[in-house]
């Protein structure tokens, strides 16, 4: 298995960005709907009788056309069963258009050429709000020849949906709104609340806690006005340092300049022991990795420049002295857990 290791730069000042990259308006968001259908027209890459609730379908398909049909004399392998998924945008009207992935749940070898019979769009309360029909559409190719082979068991119907209802969200009248942040921290919501209230010269908005900002609309402006001004203020933004494993893949993303408390570690064959020195040591058979970074190939040492003692130092420490990127990740995880490590590990 290739494993990769990124190091990416996060800069630990603070770093102008616009309000609307680093929160959402609350209430105002998409919405999932789902609907079961069936595709047919296909050439004999359906379902077979094993799908039983294929058979089914038919027959109720049939018999709202007035044709009554047995489920088990039914033997067609020209239509199978989906499942249809699609996403309503926030203040979708009726008519709107959009796309739906259809996706088959029986046994049907290829969807290629089919058409989506019209499905019901249903959200989570149970209500329509949605229909969906249409040829479909598997993308690139499903037979031998040039270009990449596609995906035959599901497809997309582009513009095949139609909005029948409307989710009523009324942000005109409203006297007050509250942003939310996408990613949580008492400092950044005090910056957002500190740069609307510098932007309008009065107090306007107000932390409620580490994630939301209640906003009360000025009166010269109405509430669209206002939050399309909002979302557009620059903020002082400060990210959260994070190390992101990917341990089926061993993919690691972090941050240069994340640092770590000096340690003694064991893992397996490998024993280092890391030291923070002003002025580093280059002791015999040592290999200076630069101006910052020694190892101690004898003492099986490490030493860092005070101040450089940091997660990617002890990656690109641990590689030289052969680890493979299952031991880093488990030599990461540990030290985590031993608090050596203050930034977020998230583990995907």
């Amino acid at each position: 298995m290739k494993y990769i290791l990124l190091f990416i730069l996060f800069f630990s000042t603070l770093n102008a960005t616009k309000i609307s990259d680093v929160s959402n308006i609350v209430g105002v968001r998409e919405n999932q709907i789902i609907g079961y259908s069936l595709v047919v027209g296909l050439k004999k890459t359906g379902d077979g009788t094993t799908s039983k609730f294929t058979l089914q379908s038919i027959s109720n398909m049939l018999k709202a056309m007035n044709i009554d049909m047995n489920p088990i004399d039914i033997k067609s392998k020209n239509v199978a069963a989906v499942v249809v998924t699609a996403t309503m945008k926030p203040f979708a009207r009726q008519g709107d258009k959009f796309d739906v992935t259809v996706s088959s749940i029986g046994d049907a070898k290829s969807l290629e050429g089919g058409t989506l019979l019209m499905t019901p769009l249903k959200g989570v309360d149970g209500k329509i709000y949605a229909l969906a029909q249409g040829a479909l559409s598997i993308g690139g190719l499903n037979s031998r020849g040039a270009g990449s082979e596609s995906h035959p068991t599901t497809g997309v119907v582009f513009n095949g949906g139609f909005i029948e209802r409307e989710i009523n969200i009324d942000l005109f009248h409203q006297q007050y709104a509250t942003l939310s942040l996408k990613e949580s921290g008492f400092k950044n919501a005090v910056g957002i609340q500190k740069a609307i209230n510098h932007f309008y010269h009065t107090q306007v908005a107000v932390a409620m806690d580490s994630r939301s900002i209640k906003l009360k609309r000025p009166q010269n402006r109405s509430m669209i006005e206002f939050l399309a001004e909002v979302q557009e203020i620059d903020m002082n933004y400060q990210p959260k340092d994070k190390i992101i494993i990917n341990e089926r893949t061993g993919t690691i993303v972090a941050g240069v300049n994340i640092e770590l408390k000096p340690v003694v570690l064991t893992h397996g064959d490998i024993t280092i022991k890391i030291v923070e020195q002003k002025k580093l040591s280059k002791p015999e058979g040592s290999m200076s990795v630069d101006n910052n970074l020694v190892i101690g190939l004898n003492e099986n040492e490490v030493y860092t420049k005070e101040g450089t003692t940091t997660v990617a130092n002890l990656v690109r420490s641990l590689q030289k002295l052969g680890a493979s990127p299952k031991d880093i990740i488990s030599i990461l995880e540990a030290m985590k857990s031993a608090g050596s490590i203050s930034a977020e590990l998230k583990v995907i």
